[in-house]
């Protein structure tokens, strides 16, 4: 049975994250922290998911009490350093997929786990090896919808997971949340 202190407000509507989380055993209840995600000009990866979670975290801490703990994140998908994020039509979801295709890229997610002033933040890296995909294989995998609210245009706990020849780090942090370091980060913030 879950007690209070297993607790915690999720700064994100990922459902993704939220599911994470419950399976992990947390009890959580989610306060949406909408801010601009939009990539500034001359903006580096590391800056973007910086400046992303330290604006959700303040927004989200805005209406919470001291003693929550708020667990926010934001993922991004590189390929070359450039950050692909969610795509804005299948036009752009099919070019994400086939610059993919055959190659390796870096899903970086950034978190921040707070206790009123005290916060973890820490961001973890997982290299991805797609194997090459046809025109056809992308075109079918557009139209399931699947990608379509996901960095880099597929979800590897879905049917993207078919492209995904090998990982080199945390499957949940693909997923959206590097769960194991988010849990340490909740332990030491409850100081056990």
């Amino acid at each position: 049975m879950l007690g209070q202190q297993d607790a915690i407000v999720l700064g994100s509507s990922s459902p993704r994250r939220k599911e994470l989380l419950e399976r992990a055993g947390f009890l959580v209840s989610v306060i949406a922290a909408d801010v601009n995600e939009a990539v500034l000009f001359g903006e580096t990866p590391n800056g973007y998911l910086e400046r992303v979670v330290e604006a959700k975290l303040v927004r989200v801490q805005l209406h919470t009490g001291p003693e929550c703990i708020v667990v926010v994140a934001d993922t991004s998908v590189l390929c070359d350093d450039v950050i692909l994020g969610k795509p804005r039509t299948d036009a752009d979801a099919a070019a994400m997929l086939m610059s993919l295709a055959g190659r390796r890229h870096a899903v970086a997610t950034r978190f921040a786990v707070a206790r009123g002033p005290d916060v973890i933040a820490e961001t973890h890296v997982t290299m991805v090896e797609f194997r090459a995909l046809s025109a056809v294989e992308v075109e079918r995998y557009i139209a399931t919808g699947e990608g379509r609210d996901k960095a880099g245009s597929y979800a590897i706990q879905g049917r993207g997971a078919a492209f995904v020849r090998r990982i080199e780090g945390s499957y949940t942090n693909v997923v959206g949340l590097p769960l194991c370091e988010v849990i340490e980060a909740i332990t030491g913030l409850r100081g056990h």
